[in-house]
């Protein structure tokens, strides 16, 4: 997918595609990680995970991630009520 750099201030920034923020998981104001590969030539944006950015045990993480995946049709439904 082509993007275009524009100017913002004494920066440049690329838009991101909603519907890629919505893969990821992510929205406006979400911390991103920019990196470089300078031997292939690209630009890395990574989501920077809650155990990075807020210091949250990277267990709990992982144990908060199996029970959505495993409960998630349950925990819809209960969005819903």
């Amino acid at each position: 997918m082509q993007r275009k750099i524009s100017a913002i201030g004494n920066s440049y920034g690329v838009s991101i595609p909603k519907e890629i923020l919505k893969k990821l998981h992510l929205k406006a104001g979400a911390h991103v990680e920019v990196n470089i590969d300078e031997h292939e030539g690209k630009i890395i944006i990574e989501p920077i995970s809650p155990a990075k950015h807020k210091a949250i045990d990277v267990e709990f993480v992982s144990q908060v991630n199996d029970f959505i995946n495993l409960y998630k049709p349950a925990l819809k439904t209960l969005a819903k009520k």
